[in-house]
């Protein structure tokens, strides 16, 4: 049987086994000043109770130990920047100071910065190290990784209070990709077409919000032109991605095009929200009417009907957002599957 916390129904599955036990964690929490309301604070109590009795080995004990730690840092250090957007600058940590690539991620970082942005990078030299050169030490964020060779944090975000060190990659990625609003990729190794590809599936799968990934060469640079070659010439010959997956990325060598298109994404889209089984856009202004009856007709293939995309006001279940009850809304019902499509969406929101 579920019990109500506070009005929270949790189910059966998340309760310890014993009653006694579930009231003493109750109790705790309420010493500690956590708000009962949510019952993560308490379920991640009782996964913790779990694990414990299922007598896990050293090494298991300390994985999930030092992970949820570093999520819990990094949580800390992110959480005084939210009012920030941010763009993560990949690229390879081999990068030589005399390469045209290292310049052209030190002067994207300054344009981006010069835009309002802070730049979070892998916090080590090469292309990371002149993303946080052209940013500056107060607009950087190091998500440094230890390694037995080649990672240290470069001069600039070195005893930082925004570098923050990891011991385990799926913990930092996990980071770059939450805490970003695009991501830009200059030429790198397989650390940095790990990263680009991870962005892509997420967005892709709808498992991360879509934002902005450009992939980045210096001025006549063809390192990421092959790249786009191959993506067509195997991977959407070959049928194992779609036309519409492309619309998720942008390849370029022009700085200024980088730029434009991050700042553009952002131009009337805010963000969007999956509510049942409507898709929420918030944007800072409306759709006209006639704008509207148009796009029902450009996008009726990624919806159930096209009555189905409305503006629409705040839902209950948005709530617990007060700060975005102010932006005006689309709303969907999204087949919650071609978020390649779903891009093309959101840049015609932002013709308005």
């Amino acid at each position: 049987m579920p019990f109500t916390l506070e009005s929270k129904t949790v189910p059966s599955t998340y309760l310890s086994g014993d009653p006694a036990i579930d009231r003493r964690l109750r109790e705790l929490l309420a010493d500690w000043g956590s708000d009962p309301a949510h019952r993560e604070y308490f379920e991640m109590m009782v996964s913790v109770l779990k694990f414990a009795r299922q007598n896990p080995g050293a090494a298991d004990r300390k994985l999930f130990n030092q992970t949820f730690k570093e999520l819990r840092y990094a949580n800390k250090i992110f959480n005084h920047y939210r009012e920030h957007k941010k763009v993560v600058v990949f690229g390879s940590a081999r990068t030589p100071h005399r390469n045209k690539e290292y310049r052209a991620a030190h002067d994207f970082a300054g344009l981006m910065v010069k835009a309002g942005y802070m730049v979070i990078t892998g916090g080590g030299d090469g292309i990371m190290g002149a993303a946080q050169e052209g940013a500056g030490r107060d607009h950087s964020f190091g998500l440094n990784i230890a390694l037995p060779f080649e990672q240290k944090a470069n001069e600039v975000i070195r005893d930082d209070p925004k570098l923050i060190n990891f011991r385990y990659f799926f913990t930092r990625k996990l980071n770059f990709v939450r805490e970003s609003h695009a991501i830009a990729l200059f030429p790198g190794g397989f650390g940095t077409m790990d990263e680009g590809f991870e962005a892509i599936t997420l967005m892709q799968t709808g498992k991360a919000p879509i934002q902005p990934i450009v992939f980045i060469d210096a001025p006549g640079g063809n390192f990421w032109r092959t790249f786009a070659n191959y993506l067509r010439e195997h991977l959407l010959r070959d049928g194992l991605i779609s036309d519409y997956d492309f619309h998720l990325f942008k390849f370029t060598d022009d700085l200024r095009v980088a730029e434009k298109e991050i700042l553009t994404f952002y131009y009337n889209f805010h963000s969007y929200r999956l509510v049942g089984k409507q898709l929420v856009i918030r944007v800072q202004r409306p759709v006209p009417d006639g704008a509207l009856v148009r796009l029902r007709e450009d996008f009726a293939d990624i919806v159930n009907s096209p009555d189905d995309l409305k503006m629409c006001p705040a839902l209950p279940e948005e709530a617990n957002e007060p700060d975005l009850a102010h932006l005006h809304r689309l709303c969907l019902t999204f087949d919650l599957r071609s978020f390649g499509r779903l891009r093309q969406l959101i840049d015609r929101l932002n013709d308005f």
